[in-house]
């Protein structure tokens, strides 16, 4: 499995918040690629030609938010604990739904998941690739949410997270400009 800057967000979020923000953020990672995988059995080469012509639009809005989150990211490394707080927390939902639109962003999904099925010999199993699609992705995040979150637990101290943000945030930002 990949691992790319979702990946790093993931992991990094579970590490500075909580297994259940973390695992939420996976699942919306997962729901993206159960879409795109749906998108890519029902219309296949259609929808890949139609999407080529607007990835390199849609690969640079999503690095410029990958690149926005790594400099929140790294920002939020220097507050102060107190600081952090008054904030709006992260929550699962808020998780889920930002993961779930920033994993959107990215068309090469479809396209990937379209070969695959224009690929495949014989008519059926459509349903079954888009259940194993989104079932492989959702316990990949999950493996990256459970990892992020026991290596938060090592780092629990203000420089821990300290430290966690900005490590995170650089690798955001490399995988970010990599997109490009």
């Amino acid at each position: 499995m990949p691992v790319g800057a979702i990946s790093v967000l993931i992991a990094g979020l579970s590490a500075r918040t909580s297994l259940r923000v973390g695992a939420a953020a996976g699942l919306g990672a997962a729901t993206a690629d159960g879409i795109y995988a749906m998108i890519a059995v029902l219309g296949g080469a259609a929808v890949a030609s139609l999407v080529a012509p607007i990835a390199t639009p849609l690969r640079w809005a999503a690095a410029a938010v990958l690149l926005g989150l790594a400099v929140l990211t790294a920002r939020s490394a220097f507050r102060k604990p107190g600081a952090a707080r008054a904030e709006r927390p992260a929550t699962p939902l808020r998780a889920y739904t930002g993961i779930l639109a920033l994993t959107l962003l990215n068309p090469a999904t479809v396209i990937y998941f379209a070969a695959l099925v224009l690929g495949r010999s014989g008519e059926g199993g459509g349903a079954w690739f888009v259940i194993g699609a989104f079932l492989a992705s959702a316990s990949w995040q999950l493996l990256l949410a459970g990892g992020g979150s026991v290596i938060g637990r090592f780092l629990t101290g203000d420089r821990g997270r300290m430290i966690t943000a900005l490590v995170s945030s650089a690798v955001i930002a490399v995988l970010a400009v990599l997109l490009l």
